[in-house]
């Protein structure tokens, strides 16, 4: 098992883990998405998504071996609107 860095990103500002976690190469982009979900779940307990986020996965060498945009991490279903 390798460390990876889960980075999390938007279009302003980046909050590096520090730490990272041991996992194996073959589970990375499923730990990034299950790590976007998660944002994503409290995000809206809060009552605000934002969509404009992502995460990247550095491998302890600092190479981004793994990206997921939010927005690719959830699907939104929107309502049709009433046809009156």
């Amino acid at each position: 098992m390798a460390v990876y860095f889960f980075h999390l990103r938007n279009s302003v500002h980046v909050l590096l883990d520090p730490d990272g976690r041991e996992i194996d190469d073959a589970g990375v982009a499923a730990a990034a998405l299950a790590e976007a979900r998660a944002i994503v779940a409290a995000d809206a307990r809060s009552g605000s998504i934002d969509l404009n986020q992502k995460i990247e996965v550095e491998d302890s060498g600092g190479e981004v071996v793994h990206r997921i945009e939010f927005e690719d991490a959830v699907q939104v279903i929107h309502r049709p609107e009433a046809v009156h």
